[in-house]
């Protein structure tokens, strides 16, 4: 069966890179011939998508507090707000994935160390940010015959570096194991064949669309990897004869040629804010994907200049309703940005020192000396038979109020967000010709 879908694969590597290939089908399945951790981790339970009573016992087993909704999305906001800045090429940023990766390492982190990273995670103290992250974690992960939403950590341990012992703290392993969902390895980042084990980790949890190409160093003593792997279908579908050539506008006042995908709905929400048009278009695992198109004459760098406008455009402006006529380009490219600047324009400056202090890890000496994240993207509108489909309902959810012409054929700005509005991913689109 053929679907309609938006894939998203994302990566957080500390002390590593990989890079990518492009979305090419529709299926997922994780590889279970990478490397084998130490540890014995049980992921939670997939279930249908029509499974409701699962659904609403595994909300209930995994209270999440609204403050953490709330400190995930400031971090997401201001995080992409120190991301993006002077980025002129395509570009995708997975705030879970950051948010993930340094929850991960604040839990091994003590003193001033651990204050700078909870600070910016915005918890307290690492008790109640480990508890939220594993209750979150569990309600996140999605495996059912249409979507699928998983995200994976795992630790790699060296024990020995020029001599010296490195043990490493239970307490920190448990927890790492019980609320991150963390494989654990334990390996040697002298051996080269330690890049390649991870680089089929990183492989087997992103479907084969992270391709790994892993640098690691002889003084490295943990490196801490986080993926993403998000897979959905539209709602609303769009027809493939529909799908039209058409100039996509470049900043630089030239264009290129790409195909337009098309739609309209009859009744649809939308809001107008200063400078910006926003609209989404759900998906099945009650995610969205949401486009933000700037008005003529304003640029996406100025809708991304601060957290507080990136903020307004994903929340703020007058909300509507009425018809909205779509035209998306068909897009694919991958990305990738060094998060260390961006981290220390928040004030974390102790982890990426040799003053850090990562005692609730290791009595040995440990800092972060680079984080990296790589993203693919990619959608498209690759058919779903019919009767596969439920449409929206576009008649009797409202009067209209307004019209709204999505035609996304100038730069723009897109993010996929849950039900609760957790950002999993922002991106830029300049130039949907590009890879």
């Amino acid at each position: 069966m053929k679907r309609f879908f938006t894939g998203i694969i994302a990566a957080v590597m500390i002390f590593s890179l990989a890079s990518c290939v492009p979305l090419i089908n529709n299926t997922f399945k994780d590889d279970t011939t990478g490397p084998k951790g130490i540890n014995e981790l049980i992921y939670p339970k997939g279930f249908s998508s029509t499974d409701y009573e699962s659904m609403r016992q595994r909300r209930d087993e995994n209270p999440v507090n609204d403050s953490t909704y709330d400190a995930i999305r400031w971090f997401s906001y201001n995080t992409a707000a120190q991301v993006f800045k002077k980025v002129e090429t395509n570009g995708c940023y997975s705030p879970i994935s950051l948010y993930y990766a340094l929850a991960l390492a604040a839990t091994g982190a003590e003193g001033a160390t651990r204050d700078e990273l909870l600070n910016v995670l915005n918890f307290d103290n690492t008790s109640d940010l480990s508890a939220e992250c594993g209750n979150l974690y569990r309600l996140l992960y999605t495996q059912n015959e249409y979507s699928r939403l998983k995200i994976a950590n795992s630790l790699w341990l060296d024990d020995e570096l020029d001599g010296v012992k490195y043990t490493y703290k239970e307490p920190f392993i448990k927890n790492a194991t019980d609320n991150f969902y963390a494989s654990l390895f334990s390996v040697d980042f002298s051996d080269k064949s330690t890049g390649r084990m991870m680089g089929q980790w990183i492989s087997g949890n992103t479907n084969g669309r992270i391709v790994p190409k892993i640098s690691i160093g002889s003084k490295q003593i943990m490196s801490i990897l986080n993926t993403v792997y998000f897979y959905d279908q539209w709602i609303n579908r769009f027809k493939k004869e529909n799908t039209k050539e058409d100039l996509f506008y470049l900043e630089n006042g030239e264009s290129v040629l790409c195909d337009f995908m098309n739609m309209t709905n009859a009744s649809q929400s939308f809001s107008r804010g200063e400078g910006y048009t926003r609209s989404s278009l759900g998906l099945k695992n009650n995610c969205s994907m949401v486009f933000i198109l700037p008005d003529e004459g304003v640029g996406v760098d100025e809708l991304l200049s601060s957290p507080e406008r990136i903020t307004d455009i994903f929340t703020g402006g007058e909300s509507k309703t009425g018809k909205v006529v779509w035209s998306i380009p068909k897009f694919g490219y991958s990305s990738s940005f060094d998060l260390v600047d961006a981290l220390k324009a928040l004030n974390i400056h102790s982890a990426f020192s040799k003053d850090a202090d990562f005692s609730g890890m290791t009595d040995g000496i440990a800092f972060i000396s680079q984080i990296k994240q790589e993203t693919c993207i990619s959608i498209d509108e690759n058919g779903v038979e019919a009767s596969a489909f439920t449409h929206i309902a576009h008649a009797g959810s409202a009067m209209p109020e307004d019209n709204a012409e999505m035609i996304l054929n100038r730069p723009f700005v897109y993010g996929i967000t849950t039900q609760r509005g957790i950002l999993l991913f922002i991106g830029v689109c300049h130039n949907p010709a590009s890879r």
